[in-house]
């Protein structure tokens, strides 16, 4: 599903990841772990085509993401790779609806409402259609940051620590709704994490150094 190769990043000089080689097959499960400092959001920006790499390529469902103008970037995103970052950067002044409408018009695709109340119905989320983030608790925002990385049906997957503020209840749901959703789509998920509680939930992973 992706190939990372000779994969380098470096902040004003200094360097902060360095990936030699790296390749997930559709639908596989995956953890990024390692120590704070050590990549892992880095690595996954990366993935996610958010940040370009110092050097070394990506190739996510075959296509080279280095490679594209950002404009077709962005849309490529947005057509194949769901992303629930740290902070869920719900658009505060959009409803749940629309928040998902506009991942629909931001990857080019029809605005489909039908979609969106589908996604939101598979997540519990069927009622808060017209709420504004601010009106959410905390697990419907974070459903709601998940429905809107799966409403484009992604082949990819991306989970920034996901689970890191969460108690132990919480993190087990946050999980189960992370891994439920990426078979849904039969998508590859990648979860960075340094939460040792979900390390034995997932086999696959790669370790980044300190």
């Amino acid at each position: 599903m992706f190939v990372i190769e000779n994969l380098r990043h470096a902040y004003e000089g200094s360097e902060v990841l360095n990936v030699p080689s790296w390749e997930a097959g559709s639908g596989t499960h995956w953890l990024v772990v390692g120590p704070s400092g050590s990549g892992k959001t880095t690595l996954l920006h990366i993935l996610a085509g958010i940040l370009r790499p110092t050097a070394g390529s990506v190739r996510v469902a075959g296509q080279d993401i280095g490679a594209l103008p950002a404009a077709e970037l962005d849309r490529f995103r947005g057509r194949h790779i769901g992303i629930v970052l740290q902070r869920l950067h719900l658009v505060t002044s959009l409803t749940v609806m629309n928040n998902l409408l506009l991942a629909q018009y931001l990857a080019g695709l029809p605005q489909d409402s039908a979609r969106v109340i589908d996604v939101l119905r598979g997540l519990e989320l069927g009622d808060k259609t017209g709420a504004y983030p601010h009106e959410l608790s905390h697990g419907q925002a974070q459903r709601a940051a998940v429905a809107r990385a799966v409403v484009n049906r992604p082949q990819l997957l991306l989970a920034d620590e996901p689970t890191s503020n969460l108690d132990d209840p919480r993190c087990g749901q946050a999980l189960d709704l992370l891994e439920t959703q990426a078979r849904a789509y039969g998508a590859t998920l990648v979860i960075a994490t340094h939460d040792q509680r979900i390390k034995s939930r997932v086999s696959n992973r790669y370790a980044l150094g300190g």
